[in-house]
């Protein structure tokens, strides 16, 4: 007997296992790597949302929690995955700049908006106006934390490399076995592949594909991270993660001609430097329709759970709604209404 079965190893997953690590509880994953958002993303994270200039939702309570629980499994893995770095937002026009100012004049987004504007010094890069600086920016390496972490689990004997078959769950009063297993709790952290889950799969999942390009670009020597219409990630040694694409139609993690074109269509009007693609990847996010996370206990078995519906903002949101989730299970204490899974209560 274990106290808690987690099925998934994405952002959500980490998290949730993390949280269990650190309270002294006994667990074990099943993780088939079938879904790949978290480890294809661009690990990008941000406070605020810079299309309109505005603090994505409760981000300002997410942020300092993120960034302790990553500067801790860093040390507990020891491992340098979490790279600071400010995040450049290229302005189109002098009114984008001057709503920028408006901005950063904002109480809440003071922290995370610098009032000082940056020239552009860089010869590679087109911009006819100065770019904003965002505070409070990084990235994560999110390929090395996973197998960082996926490795940790294993040498532990907690990590099942098989796809999780719903059909061999046996859910009782006070625990559910899985083959040899028995636990207290099962919490389900699977992202998109929520949509394969009997027990979930009524819940308003959308789910957004995205799709990014690397390049190799020697000319360029850019070591923040530039926004315009797509983000430009340097990822170290000339090579730069550029993205993404948001396609509600395609629900698979293939990529596509078709985001390609877009994507270096977007390139070509900021690079003025020659670049070469070398690599291309997709996945699928777990995008939800009121852009809330999916948290909570299943309607009817009071031991499943489910953590899941991020959306873009994974790196920040995750260790929080972690917490939140331990909380309520551990200790009774309300998950928050706006993510609580109940709001989609069917009668």
């Amino acid at each position: 007997m274990v106290d808690y079965m987690v099925v998934g190893l994405g952002l959500a997953g980490v998290a949730f296992c993390e949280t269990l690590r650190k309270n002294n509880k006994t667990f074990v994953v099943f993780n088939d790597q079938s879904q790949t958002s978290s480890r294809v993303a661009g690990g990008l994270y941000n406070p605020v949302i810079l299309k309109r200039f505005t603090l994505s939702w409760r981000a300002d309570e997410q942020l300092p929690i993120a960034t302790d629980f990553y500067t801790q499994l860093e040390k507990f893995l020891n491992v340098k995955f979490d790279e600071k770095l400010n995040v450049l937002r290229k302005f189109a026009s002098i009114e984008e700049q001057n709503l920028w100012f408006e901005a950063a004049d904002k109480e809440k987004l003071k922290p995370y908006l610098d009032s000082k504007l940056v020239s552009n010094e860089n010869a590679s890069l087109k911009a006819q106006h100065q770019f904003g600086k965002v505070l409070e920016t990084g990235k994560l390496n999110t390929k090395l934390l996973f197998n960082s972490y996926a490795n940790w689990l294993k040498k532990e004997n907690k990590l099942f490399s098989d796809t999780f078959d719903y059909n061999q769950l046996k859910i009782e009063q006070e625990a559910v076995g899985y083959q040899d297993i028995k636990a207290k709790n099962i919490v389900f952290t699977e992202g998109y592949g929520m949509m394969q889950n009997p027990y979930f799969n009524h819940l308003p999942m959308q789910g957004s594909k995205g799709e990014y390009i690397v390049i190799k670009a020697k000319e360029l020597k850019e070591i923040q991270i530039i926004k315009s219409s797509i983000f430009l990630i340097p990822l170290g040694d000339d090579l730069y993660k550029v993205g993404a694409t948001y396609n509600r139609d395609q629900k698979d993690n293939l990529t596509t001609l078709e985001a390609k074109n877009e994507l270096t269509n977007k390139l070509d009007s900021l690079l003025g430097c020659a670049y070469e693609i070398v690599d291309h990847e997709a996945g699928m996010r777990p995008t939800v329709q009121d852009r809330r996370p999916l948290v909570g206990r299943h309607p009817k078995y009071n031991n499943l759970w489910l953590l899941n519906g991020f959306g873009s903002h994974g790196i920040t949101i995750a260790p929080w709604a972690a917490k939140s989730l331990y909380e309520r299970i551990e200790h009774q204490i309300p998950l928050l209404e706006e993510m609580n899974i109940e709001r989609f209560a069917t009668n």
